[in-house]
């Protein structure tokens, strides 16, 4: 089977995400890295991506001339990952889209809400593909979680509790720290620091894992560190589609915790919790039963766990494998599509460009709660009402 053709833009020396791109994108072998515009400088950029095997030719100095050397190419990449800094991820995203490529954008898909609506607009006009990386939700145990909620495990679902927390940024006297600093300036993170960048991968969990969509919210959120403009902790309550309470805390300032990703989720006939720090493990405790460990890799998982496992039982499960199941459903769906089949529904999971909008929505809606001293406001997109 030939191998899809894969481009990136940003990811360069360096960058804290371009690795886990890398080696994602290329575990299974369904992608060939052909092509990257990966620095905002053009000569390190050009001579990074010949270092990682790109062609001279297709080492690009920028994603302006790295679109106008593939659009006409016979051999142009499939796929293309957005891995720049967050204010250009909806123009380069959408010059692609409308180019005719397939996209995974790194989160935040949009800075606003109504740029999302418009690469929502675009993806349904030109039938192309906007994935957006809520990597986390590659891992194996988080889709068995999610085969069990709609498989009716748990029953009616009551309450999810999601936790994104960490204390990496809990030192004030980073505050002139430039690695830091941006992500709590307007200027250059938006309306929101914390949430934006961790709440909303907890947010998007808990949709993914129930099945429900967020509908209104409240939220309280505060800079622990008085100087940051932008909130560095927030408590968000929530209302979902299907019925279910939300609870949501994230944190940069909360020291002793290292990653801090974790998701609860509780029906009428159980209860699950998984945490991503400890992900071969998913704790399931029945009504009325003892509470049960099911390990990843295990016999008799759901589909969507067996095609999400990599590594045999007992084996540690990393992040760039997760990443690496993120990119196996969008070459299961690129390929369909060139087939003309029906792609496999045990792959169908990857996060739309729907998922990025209702994300952002959120991120207002958060902001304006929190200015508002926790008014309950609609989280959804205006489209979406």
């Amino acid at each position: 089977m030939m191998k899809l053709q894969w481009g990136m833009i940003g990811g360069g020396e360096g960058s804290q995400i371009g690795p886990a791109h890398r080696l994602g994108a290329g575990l299974d072998g369904a992608f060939e890295f052909a092509a990257g515009a990966l620095d905002h400088r053009p000569k390190e950029g050009r001579a990074y991506g010949q270092r990682l095997g790109l062609a001279g030719d297709r080492a690009y100095g920028n994603w302006q001339e790295m679109l106008e050397g593939e659009r006409s190419r016979e051999d142009r990449v499939d796929l293309v990952t957005v891995a720049t800094p967050n204010a250009t991820h909806f123009e380069i995203t959408r010059e692609f889209l409308k180019a005719g490529f397939h996209v995974l954008c790194e989160k935040p898909m949009t800075m606003t809400v109504e740029e999302g609506e418009e690469i929502v607009r675009i993806t349904r006009d030109t039938g192309r593909i906007c994935a957006v990386n809520y990597g986390y939700t590659g891992y194996s145990l988080v889709r068995h979680m999610r085969a069990m909620v709609a498989r009716g495990d748990l029953g009616k679902v009551r309450l999810v509790k999601a936790e994104f927390a960490h204390g990496h940024h809990a030192d004030a006297a980073d505050a002139d720290n430039p690695r830091v600093r941006w992500r709590y300036d307007p200027a250059q993170a938006g309306v929101s620091a914390q949430f934006a960048d961790c709440g909303i991968h907890a947010l998007h969990m808990a949709s993914f894992v129930t099945g429900q969509e967020v509908t209104r919210l409240s939220a309280d959120t505060v800079s622990c560190i008085e100087s940051r403009e932008l909130e560095d902790d927030a408590m968000v309550n929530f209302r979902m589609d299907g019925g279910a309470v939300g609870r949501l805390w994230t944190s940069s300032v909360a020291i002793g915790r290292q990653h801090g990703l974790t998701i609860q989720v509780f029906g009428e006939k159980g209860g699950l919790r998984w945490a991503q720090e400890h992900p071969n493990q998913l704790y399931w405790m029945p009504l009325g039963e003892r509470l049960q460990v099911i390990e990843r890799g295990e016999a008799n998982l759901s589909p969507e766990a067996d095609r999400s496992t990599r590594v045999t039982i007992g084996h540690a499960e990393g992040m760039p494998l997760a990443f690496a199941n993120i990119y196996s459903d969008l070459a299961e769906a690129i390929r369909a599509r060139k087939d003309g089949r029906e792609m496999d529904p045990a792959a169908d999971l990857y996060p739309r460009a729907e998922d990025g909008l209702r994300s952002m929505a959120a991120v207002f809606a958060v902001a304006q709660s929190g200015k508002e001293d926790g008014a309950w406001l609609d989280a959804r997109p205006p489209m979406f009402r």
